[in-house]
């Protein structure tokens, strides 16, 4: 922890529970040959226990700071260091079948999951310590108060498993929220069954945008009674109420 000051701008919080690494390292389970890129590296408390498991480490990291210190620490053999910004990174420009793991910063973990879900066909898994609340919006079922846009995009895409929850003792300095991790493993292809991916975001973002109307209401500009009647879908219904699916069917009609 010496040298460096958690910087508020870039959300870093670092990891200090040594328990609570081993259990992600063991979630995880990385293999010598398998492409891993790390985002937000930090101050090393996955990155360590990774590169004792895989041959070569990717890291995205945009703290000038830390990328000196990595520099310093590990030979460009072992590791390989993206400058940047993790937001506005092209994940594609490393390779396929990627491992994506990362404490990520709170502050940017929304806007960073709807840009990793640009890359599902490169991705074999993603392993993210989040917020915990963030987490439970992503695994909320329809019904809950938690089910929103993100829990209908990323559970469209992914399959979503909370595996181990931090309390904020585990970080230094300890942030005011409890945190978890999850697992997400893009869904084959072949589960993929929107029509149009654009118009499936549009017709969320829309059922989403005033969430304690009827869909009747804020959807009137996509869909008619009538066509609400075809679908076989409850116009009265709130957009927290929709499973899935059945935004997907919404879609595809639009489409």
């Amino acid at each position: 922890m010496k040298g460096h000051v958690a910087r508020k701008r870039f959300g870093q919080n670092f990891l200090v529970d040594h328990g609570i690494i081993a259990a992600i390292i063991s979630a995880i389970d990385p293999k010598r040959d398998e492409t891993v890129v790390e985002i937000g590296p930090g101050l090393g408390a996955i990155t360590e226990p990774l590169m004792a498991r895989v041959d070569h480490l990717h890291v995205v990291e945009i703290d000038r700071d830390l990328i000196a210190r990595l520099k310093k620490q590990h030979a460009p053999d072992r590791m390989t260091i993206h400058e940047g910004d993790a937001l506005a990174f092209d994940f594609a420009s490393i390779g396929k079948d990627l491992r994506l793991v990362g404490n990520l910063p709170y502050n940017i973990s929304t806007p960073l999951l709807f840009h990793l879900a640009e890359y599902v066909d490169i991705v074999r898994d993603m392993h993210f310590m989040l917020q915990k609340e963030v987490v439970e919006r992503m695994v909320a079922e329809p019904g809950d108060a938690d089910f929103g846009r993100m829990s209908v995009m990323l559970q469209y895409r992914f399959y979503l498993e909370w595996l181990i929850d931090v309390p904020p003792e585990s970080f230094n300095p300890a942030p005011k929220v409890d945190s978890a991790v999850v697992r997400l493993i893009p869904k084959p292809v072949s589960e993929l069954n929107a029509k149009s991916q654009e118009k499936l975001s549009q017709v969320v973002l829309t059922a989403f945008s005033q969430r304690r109307k009827m869909l009747r209401n804020t959807m009137k500009s996509l869909l008619s009674e009538a066509a609400f009647a075809e679908l076989g879908i409850d116009p009265t219904l709130r957009a927290e109420d929709v499973p899935v699916e059945d935004y997907v069917r919404i879609a595809n009609y639009l489409s």
